[in-house]
């Protein structure tokens, strides 16, 4: 008789456990749902900035006629994503919503002298094989079983590396160190598309309801980041100039 409670209980709790992990599943997955929404909104709004600003010669003389408007673009653009980073516990969902789509309205500014030396269809291809790329490493961040924070530290360190490279560079003027840097950069990237959407699925586990919307918003920013990021890598690669 004993065995049979023993067996019964544990039959039981084996079943209460699935189905909390099936909950818990299906509430991570409704969450990283808001996070790609939002990601995809805020490229759309790159996009569309971007757009406009090359469709209408007067905003574009604005920005692009004087250094001090479109730096100033620039420098706004980095303090605004530094400061969502760093606030982003203390902001509402609403306010927090709003400064990541303010941010990927500059975004556009700034990226719009980038698109302006390409071709439209290069652009467009570029566009898709980033899309791919970025979907396959989403994909895998999200439901592979490895543990991918050991990468984590060595590719923030390879970014840290990244960025130097790129200072330097901008006095050096070389085509082979610039072609180095390209190839790097579309690694790492790839790497933390991977990472970022295994860390922010971990965020999600452990959001409640009254933090879901700032989790949504901190990790479309994050991968947000990381497709801005490979798509301009790798339009060095594949982008035809004008």
């Amino acid at each position: 008789m004993n065995n049979w409670n023993d067996n019964y209980q544990n039959g039981y709790n084996t079943a209460v456990q699935a189905e909390n992990e099936m909950t818990l599943q299906r509430y991570v997955a409704g969450v990283m749902r808001k996070v790609y929404g939002k990601m995809t909104l805020g490229l759309l709004v790159t996009a569309l900035t971007s757009w406009f600003m090359l469709s209408t010669p007067a905003v574009m003389n604005i920005f692009m006629g004087s250094k001090a408007v479109f730096f100033g673009a620039f420098i706004l653009e980095l303090v605004l994503v530094f400061y969502l980073s760093a606030r982003i516990d203390k902001l509402n969902t609403a306010t927090s919503t709003v400064l990541f789509y303010l941010y990927s309205m500059l975004n556009g500014i700034t990226l719009t002298p980038i698109f302006m030396f390409y071709t439209n269809t290069s652009i467009a291809t570029t566009f898709a094989i980033t899309a791919g790329t970025f979907g396959a490493m989403t994909i895998f961040g999200y439901v592979t079983r490895q543990d991918l924070s050991k990468i984590g530290s060595f590719l923030f360190m390879a970014l840290l590396g990244l960025i130097v490279c790129l200072v330097v560079n901008m006095f050096v003027h070389n085509s082979m160190f610039e072609l180095l840097i390209s190839c790097a950069g579309v690694l790492i990237f790839v790497g933390l598309t991977a990472w970022d959407t295994q860390s922010i699925k971990r965020m999600a586990a452990q959001a409640d309801q009254t933090t879901t919307g700032k989790v949504a918003t901190m990790g479309a920013l994050m991968l947000y980041l990381d497709f801005i990021n490979l798509f301009i890598y790798l339009l060095r690669f594949f982008g035809s100039r004008e």
